[in-house]
């Protein structure tokens, strides 16, 4: 079973590698999935994982407080905007823009809509 689990580990850790430059793979669940594969099979690949900057990026707000900070919502959005538009402008197909269209309205519903912005610490500084 650890087997297993190592290797769904590897392949999400693959997928979530590749989901940063292609908006079609989730990169953020892949990497949650695999965070979970590895601490049911091996911890030294888990510890690994979660001291990579790759887990502190796409991973650790979101795992430790189950919110996204704004500022990064806006970053995530532009990123998820510019590839979609690209990949909507070289699909072949109608039907295809057209479902790229429809995936691009969900993604921008589902980040602002159902994942709660993080308190960002505020500057209170007297000066």
């Amino acid at each position: 079973m650890r087997l297993l689990f190592l290797i769904i580990g590897l392949i999400s850790l693959a997928l979530g590698i590749i989901g940063i430059p292609l908006p079609i793979l989730p990169t953020t669940p892949f990497l949650l999935l695999a965070m979970a594969c590895f601490a049911r099979s091996s911890k030294r690949f888990e510890s690994w994982l979660h001291q990579t900057k790759l887990y502190q990026v796409y991973v650790a707000d979101y795992r430790e407080t189950k919110a996204i900070a704004p500022s990064r919502k806006k970053k995530i959005i532009v990123q998820i905007y510019v590839l979609m538009a690209i990949s909507i402008y070289f699909a072949p197909l109608v039907w295809v823009k057209l479902a790229l269209f429809a995936l691009t309205i969900f993604i921008t519903y589902y980040l602002f809509c159902r994942i709660p912005d993080k308190k960002e610490p505020q500057n209170d500084r007297l000066d």
